[in-house]
């Protein structure tokens, strides 16, 4: 399936290549996603997923390729830059500052912004995360797993990111979180941030995705419609454990 036109990409990576050391992790990935979309990387652990997301956001170097945003090469900015030319990143594992209050949290996700709607995103992100205003002084690191995924997306959504890409974010949570995730992550998108989503939950991401890459071992191996991947054999039997 072809994705969209050039003149319709917010991101695209072009033939990405990343190593570590001599061990190349990611190898010939080329990937897009246009503004409104929702698109998933799917794939088993140790396929390159997280790798492609952290080079994205400037975590990591490609050692070959190009990624662009709007069409601006941006593969060899610093992640400050990259956090403030529009790309949000929720890592695997939350990563949340846990001596930290909430608040404060949220405001390191805000320190590369330079406009003045910082105070209208704490609303935004009140709105979504409820749970976040009623602990806004309390300290990161006390609160249950779900609440700290919800202030890891609360502080990527903080510096107000044109596409929000975010890594695992139902990992090792309750189903109810999981559950109130993916519909928080539904209305974060029908309010016009693009999204890019790993998830080990390949039901739940190609249900909510407009397209997916599956990805094995560095390497695309199949792309399609969300839809059409749940319906694919390969997939059904890889990922969602269906013989």
């Amino acid at each position: 399936m072809a994705g969209p036109p050039a003149d319709a990409k917010l991101l695209e990576t072009s033939d990405l290549h990343v190593a570590y050391g001599g061990i190349e992790a990611v190898r010939g990935v080329s990937i897009d996603v246009a503004p409104g979309e929702i698109v998933t990387l799917i794939g088993a652990n140790g396929a390159g997923k997280t790798t492609i997301l952290r080079t994205i956001s400037g975590l990591l170097r490609p050692k070959s390729g190009e990624i662009r945003l709007r069409g601006r090469r941006i593969d060899q900015l610093p992640a400050h830059e990259i956090v403030r030319a529009g790309i949000g990143h929720s890592p695997e594992g939350r990563r949340v500052f846990p001596r930290l209050s909430v608040k404060e949290n949220l405001e390191m996700g805000a320190f590369a912004r330079r406009d003045n709607r910082v105070e209208a995103d704490f609303e935004r992100v009140h709105t979504l995360f409820p749970v976040l205003k009623e602990r806004v002084d309390q300290a990161a690191g006390t609160l249950s797993g779900g609440e700290q995924q919800m202030l890891a997306i609360g502080r990527a959504l903080m510096g107000g990111p044109s596409l929000l890409m975010l890594d695992e974010p139902s990992l090792g949570l309750a189903p109810r979180f999981v559950a109130l995730i993916f519909e928080t992550l539904t209305e974060i998108n029908a309010q016009g941030t693009t999204v890019l989503l790993v998830e080990q939950n390949a039901q739940m991401a190609l249900s909510l995705a407009q397209r997916g890459y599956v990805i094995e071992t560095g390497e695309i191996v199949l792309t399609d419609t969300g839809e059409n991947l749940l319906g694919s054999d390969r997939v059904r039997k890889a990922y969602l454990g269906e013989e």
